[in-house]
């Protein structure tokens, strides 16, 4: 069995990574989506680990090989702890690239077993980020194409402090 995690912040779950984990769960047996804290964006979070990690179980539902997790240490030591052979990332635009494989150039050293597989977001989505929801939302502009649809209103309720 082929497993592979997805690692990420998801602050919140945008459509962008809701169509990665799609596209994952059908070149891997089995996907796990991390919520993992990122260093660099620690007291910068809008939901916490638990709200997101429901956020992603509320989204995924319908997705049978998907599971969600949070994880605050580091990567390559979680899939090992989890068998993961890869993981996956998405990539937005050329940007993205170079902190990616730096990232993966690190997990590679750390965990020899494990590939990172890139998954370019698709067209629709690649302008689109978790700060770039929080900013339209809380400036009252519209997210319903931007996020799921079992997430928006918990996304808007927090972020307009309704």
């Amino acid at each position: 069995m082929k497993k592979a995690i997805y690692p990420g912040s998801f602050d919140p779950a945008t459509m962008g990574h809701l169509d990665i984990i799609t596209r994952a769960a059908k070149l891997f047996d089995e996907v796990t989506v991390v919520v993992m804290t990122n260093v660099r964006k620690k007291n910068t979070h809008a939901f916490t680990v638990e709200e997101r990690v429901d956020f992603l179980r509320r989204c995924t539902k319908d997705l049978p090989n998907v599971q969600v997790d949070s994880y605050s240490g580091l990567l390559a030591e979680y899939a090992k702890k989890v068998g993961a052979v890869a993981v996956v990332k998405g990539l937005r635009a050329v940007s993205d690239f170079e902190d990616e494989f730096q990232q993966s150039l690190t997990n590679k050293k750390l965990n020899p077993e494990l590939e990172t597989v890139f998954l370019t977001a698709d067209a629709d989505s690649m302008f689109l980020s978790s700060s770039v929801v929080k900013q339209v939302c809380s400036l009252g502009g519209d997210i319903n194409d931007f996020v799921p649809s079992e997430i928006s209103e918990d996304i808007i309720k927090k972020l307009r402090n309704i």
